[in-house]
C-alpha cells in the first residue's frame, strides 16, 4: 500500500469509528467495497445499508469523492512515496501524538485530513532527504541506434556514431545538452524552461517539438517535423516550422531555410528510403552514410536522374540492384568503391 493509500485509509477509517453508531457500519467494510474485494456477503451488506436511508448513501458518495480525489493526487507525484514516508513518519510522530485535531463534519474531516498529510508528506521528503548532486551524464553510440529518456521526460534517438552529454537533473531555467552527430528529439513542452541543444557553434532552442538535428563535417542540418525551431549563430536566429529545414556551413555564409523535399533523414529511425522525385545523388549520400560504404556516381550526367520508390529495410545490393534496373546503369567495383555508371 501507498503512502497515499494508507494516509486515505488510516484517516477514513479513524474518522467514521467515532460515528459507527450512527451509521451502523464499519469504514472498512466500505473501503473494501470501493476497492472492489468486498466478498458478495459484504456487498450484500453494503447494499442493504445504502438502501436503508438516504444519508447514508450522501456519506459513500462522499467517502468515494474523497478517495478518488487521493488516487488521482498519487498518481500524479513524482515522488518515491514509500521512502517519503518511511523518513517524515520518524519525524513527526510525537508531534503526531500530541496533536488534537477539531471535530468536522465526517466528510470535511475526511478531505482535510488527507490534504494535510500529503502536503506535510511532501515537504518532509523535501526537507528532509539529502539533495542529490547533478551529474553529468553522456549516452554514445557507435555501431547502433540507440532512444534513450531524458531527465525532463523528453526522448531522443541517436544515430550511429553519436553522442549527447545532459545533467541528470534539469536546473536554472533552461534545459541544456551538447549533441555530436545526429540525433532525432522529441521535446517534452514547458514554455518556462526551453530546450538548448548545442551542436559545432550553433544553438538549437525549442519549447516542445520533433525534429532532427545532424552535423557533418563541420555543417549542421536541422529539419522540423512539428512546432516550432529557432536556430542561431552568430547572433542571428532563424525560426523554422514544420516541415521547414536548414543548412548552416561550417564557415560563415548567407543561409536560408527551405522546405523539406524528400524523407531520407528519418531512415535511421524508420529504416526505410523514401524517394519521391528525389535526385539519385541525394539517395547515394545516404546510402553512403546508411551502410558505411562507398557507392561513388561515375558519369555527373547520373547524378539528377530522379527516381521515385521506397525501400523498406532492404540490403545495400538490393537497392543498387533496382537503381540499376531503373536507370539501365552498370555497376562496377574498385577495391572498396561501388562505381555507377
Amino acid at each position: 500500500m501507498t503512502f497515499y493509500h494508507y494516509c486515505s485509509y488510516s484517516l477514513i477509517f479513524k474518522s467514521h469509528t467515532l460515528e459507527e453508531n450512527f451509521y451502523h457500519i464499519n469504514d472498512d467494510l466500505l473501503v473494501k467495497q470501493l476497492l472492489g474485494e468486498a466478498t458478495p456477503e459484504e456487498q450484500e451488506e453494503v447494499k442493504q445499508w445504502l438502501a436503508a436511508d438516504p444519508s447514508n448513501t450522501s456519506y459513500y458518495n462522499q467517502l468515494k469523492q474523497v478517495w478518488d480525489n487521493s488516487l488521482q493526487l498519487a498518481a500524479r507525484s513524482t515522488v518515491d512515496t514509500d521512502k517519503a514516508w518511511d523518513k517524515f513518519r520518524n519525524r513527526i510522530h510525537e508531534a503526531e501524538t500530541s496533536r488534537r485535531r477539531r471535530i468536522f463534519a465526517p466528510w470535511m474531516r475526511i478531505a482535510a485530513s488527507i490534504l494535510l498529510i500529503l502536503g506535510l508528506g511532501l515537504v518532509g521528503y523535501q526537507l528532509f532527504s539529502p539533495a542529490q548532486p547533478v551529474k553529468e551524464l553522456v549516452v554514445e553510440t557507435k555501431e547502433v541506434v540507440l532512444t534513450d529518456t531524458l531527465p525532463d521526460g523528453s526522448t531522443v534517438t541517436l544515430n550511429k556514431a553519436s553522442s549527447l552529454s545532459y545533467p541528470s537533473r534539469f536546473k536554472g531555467k533552461t534545459r541544456p545538452v551538447v549533441l555530436k552527430g545526429e540525433a532525432f528529439f522529441t521535446i517534452t513542452p514547458d514554455k518556462k524552461k526551453p530546450f538548448i541543444i548545442s551542436i559545432n557553434d550553433v544553438k538549437v532552442t525549442v519549447v516542445g517539438t520533433s525534429f532532427n538535428v545532424k552535423s557533418h563535417e563541420g555543417n549542421t542540418e536541422v529539419v522540423v517535423e512539428t512546432g516550432i525551431v529557432k536556430v542561431t549563430k552568430n547572433n542571428t536566429t532563424i525560426e523554422l516550422k514544420a516541415n521547414e529545414k536548414i543548412m548552416i556551413p561550417a564557415k560563415d555564409s548567407v543561409v536560408q531555410k527551405e522546405e523539406v523535399s524528400d524523407q531520407l533523414y528519418k531512415y535511421y529511425r524508420t529504416r526505410e528510403f523514401v524517394c519521391d522525385d528525389t535526385p539519385l545523388w541525394k539517395l547515394v549520400d545516404v546510402l553512403n552514410e546508411a551502410y558505411n560504404t562507398h557507392v561513388v556516381i561515375g558519369r555527373n550526367e547520373l547524378r539528377n536522374l530522379r527516381l521515385n520508390t521506397s525501400f523498406n529495410n532492404e540490403s545495400l545490393e538490393q537497392v543498387l540492384d533496382v537503381i540499376s534496373l531503373t536507370f539501365n546503369i552498370k555497376i562496377t567495383r574498385s577495391g572498396d568503391q561501388i562505381i555507377l555508371q
